[in-house]
């Protein structure tokens, strides 16, 4: 009997992905299906209904579901989610599939992916998704973008999952399902388990964080993004290597675990700091560390708008609930890292840390502080941007709050 939190929806993880016969059986069927193909983000959603990580849905959103999560983060049938899941193509290849079944295929690989019965067609106002879920239209925003360049009708219907798109051949154990994640925190006795979102490299205010919920907690599930990323964001396999490297150095052993999920990142500030509790709700933590400006870029979010959303949606709506961590910075006077609720002294002893910060250093070439960063992930990170050519090389930009 597991004491871990349950899935979302309250009942038991439903992972869509077939397997055995029954996939062979799949994949010849799909062979002669019409075929949609899948934007990257898409694929993504598809593999996280196959691995249970989007429990308990069956498919992609229809119209009413595509509403009332943009409006109230809730589905047609009361569920609560906070950001769409959608499928789109262009009119040309939605026309006429109403009813029938389709073939899902990656647009960038051609593997098919999945096999989904279209009981609706639809389009939307991708406007009001962008206000509704980015809090702006300003293309200059990547989730926007996203929505901005999808197909102009979106098709709504239940999937099967005929493959994960290659991350368990790419990241090998570290892929876990949610499955696997609750047989693991099960394994080790966990019941208090949290989470740490993370899209890059860990810095000494990351640890800081990952060690306040060890203090507090029996685990924590260092949880990365592998999918898509902004330009200019250090790749998972070198952000993977970094992690291990500081967690086999400065962690206890066996009080953390580090996996990945293949959702390509919206950047949807507060909303998707919900989706990414209710996700882990799934993957069995009972908590979900939220520091600052969690899921953000630039300066389009406030830096605490994401602690902030979780007092907005009713109590009932997710089991895992999230651990709110103020500022964190090392502190010259203090000798440490420390938060502006555990140090007295003044900005000019404080040196704040971001993810922008110490990529744009590095870009650079510039000398970074170990009180920024552990020495051993520094040499990681040093070499990696030591191998980029100068014409592929990213400009980073610093934004006001040194987002991320």
């Amino acid at each position: 009997m597991s004491n871990l939190v349950r899935p979302h929806g309250g009942g038991e993880l439903k992972p869509l992905l077939l397997e055995g016969d029954a996939l062979t059986a799949e994949l010849n069927r799909a062979a002669d299906l019409p075929q949609v193909k899948l934007s990257s983000r898409e694929t993504g959603d598809l593999i996280m209904m196959g691995i249970g990580g989007f429990t308990p849905l069956e498919g992609f959103m229809n119209k009413a579901d595509w509403q009332g999560v943009c409006d109230t983060m809730t589905m047609e049938n009361g569920l609560f989610w906070p950001i769409p899941i959608t499928l789109s193509t262009d009119s040309e290849t939605a026309e006429g599939l109403e009813g029938k079944d389709v073939a899902l295929v990656n647009e960038e690989t051609g593997e098919i992916m999945g096999t989904m019965t279209v009981e609706s067609t639809y389009t939307i106002d991708k406007a009001h998704e962008c206000n509704s879920v980015y809090k702006t239209t300003d293309e200059e925003h990547p989730g926007v973008q996203m929505v901005m360049a999808q197909g102009d009708v979106n098709l709504a219907g239940p999937v099967k999952v005929l493959s994960t798109g290659g991350f368990k051949e790419e990241y090998g154990d570290q892929f876990m399902t949610p499955a696997e994640t609750r047989a693991y925190f099960d394994s080790k006795g966990w019941t208090t388990v949290a989470a740490f979102q993370t899209r890059n490299p860990m810095h000494r205010s990351h640890e800081y964080l990952a060690k306040i919920a060890l203090e507090i907690g029996d685990g924590v599930l260092i949880h990365s993004l592998l999918g898509k990323l902004k330009p200019g964001d250090i790749p998972a396999d070198v952000r993977s290597n970094a992690i291990g490297t500081l967690i086999e150095n400065y962690f206890v052993d066996d009080t953390v675990v580090q996996a990945g999920y293949p959702l390509d990142m919206r950047y949807a500030g507060p909303r998707e700091a919900l989706i990414h509790a209710l996700f882990r709700q799934n993957y069995g933590c009972s908590h979900q560390i939220v520091g600052r400006d969690h899921a953000g870029v630039g300066d389009y979010y406030g830096p605490f708008d994401a602690h902030d959303i979780f007092d907005q949606i009713p109590k009932d709506a997710l089991e895992t609930q999230p651990l709110k961590i103020d500022w964190t910075f090392w502190c010259d006077k203090c000798d440490g890292m420390a938060s502006m609720k555990t140090c007295p002294h003044e900005a000019k002893d404080r040196m704040l840390l971001s993810g922008t910060k110490l990529r744009h250093a590095l870009s650079e070439g510039e000398e970074v502080s170990e009180k920024f960063s552990r020495p051993e992930v520094l040499k990681i990170l040093r070499e990696y941007y030591a191998s980029i050519k100068d014409e592929d090389k990213v400009e980073i930009k610093l934004s006001g709050h040194s987002a991320k």
